[in-house]
């Protein structure tokens, strides 16, 4: 009869090593599945009957509504859970993320805000439906931890004794009802706050940012007047679908108003955001009062380079900016008779080559045109670009492919090919129907 081998490891492992890993241990593998089945590891074992009660993050969303028995209503089901958290958890939930697409009343949301507030949240996301928005309740105020907010279709209306998180860092608002006033206070009271994102369609009146450690600003929506007077170290800026100022709110000044931010890496403006820059200056400017030294990329989206005000602040912004190495313009094409439109005179198309006179793009890699027509201004910045950066990779051309014909591009790109080059190693790629030349 054959001797039977022995597992060696048999001996020293025992029979259930995940229950002798370290608590910290369990609590990463638990965080990293979702809640229903968290919680389904009760079952494995007397030892892991309770782990799940211990878990510092929470995610109530669609991937666990989906899995949860429709024949029962959702806030019977919503409501369960939330019991279940409220009764057998134990210890601080420092990560809570509620997405709720539909619900006829939160008095029960109100009750986990309120037990989050007493548990040590620090990171909480609050999503709602456009069509039911959500009054944050006092108790939500009072989360003095918060570290990261993301708020999407909330109504903030703080107590007047409300005197802000004092320990935010990242704050994310999405379609809020907000006052002007209460956003500039929540910001301006949130000193230690590294990135801020808007997505406000509402109007605002009036802005003002005063955060002497942000990072990031991302601004989408609709305001009068955006006033960044203390941010010194603020490295990226994305200003999208502003409206023009009025004059009671006050209008900005091109020319100095970057200087606020002398750091600035990353500068995102689209068409709307460009004409609410030039609503303070009767005539824009070559360059801006400072330059922008510290300016890598520069993106302008939906841009009428055929539009006097848009074509010059895009040549003053490149002008001012002598370390750039990325341009991303996309453009649109109005018809002459529009009302948004400045038309170009002839002197102007004419005058950009000489308007860059001792202007040297040095640190210029990559360009990205989308959207090209083939009018004379696009075709004049096309060979200033390559005429004035000497250290070019990559320009990529992607002409405006509706009401186009194929003989137009092909003409745009036989123009295009002639032009000399400051850069040796540049490449032009020239995107012809669905291939690139």
């Amino acid at each position: 009869m054959p001797r039977k081998v022995k597992n060696p490891c048999s001996s020293t492992l025992p029979l259930d090593v995940l229950s002798n890993l370290p608590a910290h241990v369990l609590d990463d593998i638990l965080i990293c599945l979702p809640l229903r089945d968290a919680v389904r590891t009760s079952i494995l074992s007397n030892k892991w009957r309770f782990n799940w009660c211990r878990l510092p993050a929470i995610m109530l969303d669609e991937t666990l509504w989906d899995t949860t028995n429709e024949n029962i209503n959702f806030v019977t089901r919503f409501t369960d859970i939330i019991y279940h958290i409220m009764a057998f958890h134990v210890g601080p939930i420092t990560k809570f993320i509620l997405s709720i697409a539909d619900m006829e009343n939160y008095l029960k949301v109100d009750y986990l805000v309120s037990f989050l507030s007493r548990n040590g949240i620090r990171d909480l996301v609050l999503q709602f439906p456009e069509d039911k928005p959500y009054k944050l309740p006092s108790s939500f105020f009072t989360c003095l931890q918060m570290r990261n907010l993301s708020l999407e279709y909330c109504s903030i209306q703080p107590p007047s004794t409300f005197e802000g998180f004092n320990g935010l860092t990242s704050l994310e608002l999405c379609e809020v009802t907000i006052s002007s006033e209460v956003l500039g206070s929540l910001i301006s009271r949130s000193l230690l706050l590294e990135k801020l994102v808007l997505q406000i369609s509402s109007i605002l009146n009036h802005i003002q940012i005063n955060a002497p450690k942000l990072k990031l600003f991302d601004f989408t929506g609709n305001v009068e007047l955006m006033s960044l007077k203390k941010v010194p170290v603020l490295g990226k800026l994305s200003l999208v679908d502003t409206v023009e100022p009025s004059w009671k709110a006050g209008r900005p000044d091109l020319s100095k108003y970057f200087e606020s931010f002398p750091t600035l890496e990353h500068l995102h403006l689209n068409y709307q955001s460009v004409q609410f820059l030039a609503a303070g200056s009767s005539n824009i400017a070559a360059k801006l009062s400072s330059p922008l030294n510290c300016l890598k990329y520069l993106r302008l989206s939906f841009i009428c380079l055929d539009e006097l005000v848009e074509l010059s602040i895009a040549l003053c912004l490149i002008r001012s900016s002598p370390y750039l190495q990325d341009i991303q313009m996309e453009c649109y094409y109005l018809a002459l008779d529009d009302l948004r439109v400045l038309p170009l005179s002839g002197d102007v198309v004419n005058e950009i080559p000489a308007s860059f006179t001792g202007v040297t793009l040095n640190h210029l890699r990559s360009v990205k045109l989308v959207g090209i027509s083939g009018t004379k201004t696009e075709i004049e910045i096309i060979k200033l670009l390559l005429a004035v950066s000497p250290m070019l990779v990559r320009m990529l051309i992607q002409p405006k492919m509706a009401n186009e014909s194929a003989e137009t591009r092909l003409k745009v790109l036989a123009e295009i090919t002639k032009f000399p080059r400051a850069s040796t190693k540049a490449e032009v790629h020239y995107r012809l129907d669905d291939n690139r030349v």
